[in-house]
């Protein structure tokens, strides 16, 4: 047997409004349960994996353990559809023969968009 990813989970303070933010900009939806508590993005869809988000009362201070790398070839212009969604520019980076952008969503989290050509 092997294992598959299935959800990747976000602690969160208000979960439906974070799933929101991740909705948009996945160009995705958030599933029709959602609330404070608890939402879910992607399974509606048969995404895979599916973002989960909960509400929990004290997030881990310090950096995320986990994040999302995404990719884009219009990098650029994901970039600040990220910020004007609500989205926190931190870095920019070059390296390793590959260009990527670390952000912050609005609960903090971070996230990294990098260029898909």
């Amino acid at each position: 047997m092997t294992l598959t990813l299935e959800h990747v989970t976000v602690d969160a303070a208000d979960a439906g409004k974070l799933a929101q933010f991740w909705a948009q900009l996945l160009d995705r939806t958030v599933d029709p349960e959602a609330n404070e508590y608890f939402a879910t993005v992607g399974r509606g869809e048969g995404a895979h994996p599916v973002l989960m988000f909960i509400q929990v009362p004290d997030k881990t201070p310090g950096k995320n353990s986990i994040h999302l790398d995404l990719v884009a070839d219009d990098w650029t212009e994901q970039i600040a559809r990220a910020v004007a969604l609500g989205a926190e520019h931190v870095a920019d980076y070059d390296e390793y023969g590959t260009k990527w952008t670390t952000l912050r969503d609005p609960e903090g989290n971070l996230f990294d968009i990098g260029c898909g050509m």
